[in-house]
């Protein structure tokens, strides 16, 4: 048998915060924090998310150019892809 600190009780508390306790919860952050820190730390997280953001962009695109490049490496090598599709089904695709 678990007691109330066990795995169970966390998910059933945070279940039933609700309104309230979400406002309890903020005026507590913000007597604790202050205002300004606050608007610091989101000013930071959004500028994290925007890095973040980018560097997934710049992944993307320079992977983008790799397959590009290895393609067009490719056709210049004549090591395209070879039909291996055989001779009675290659008119009926």
């Amino acid at each position: 048998m678990l007691n109330s600190v066990g795995p169970v009780a966390m998910p059933l508390l945070i279940n039933n915060i609700g309104p309230a306790g979400l406002i309890l919860i903020a005026v507590v952050v913000l007597v604790l924090f202050g205002r300004g820190k606050i608007a610091s730390m989101m000013g930071e997280v959004g500028k994290g998310i925007t890095a973040f953001k980018r560097g997934v962009k710049d992944a993307a695109d320079e992977t983008d150019e790799t397959a590009t490049a290895n393609t067009q490496a490719e056709i210049a090598d004549g090591s395209t892809a070879r039909d291996v599709t055989p001779e009675r089904d290659r008119d009926n695709a």
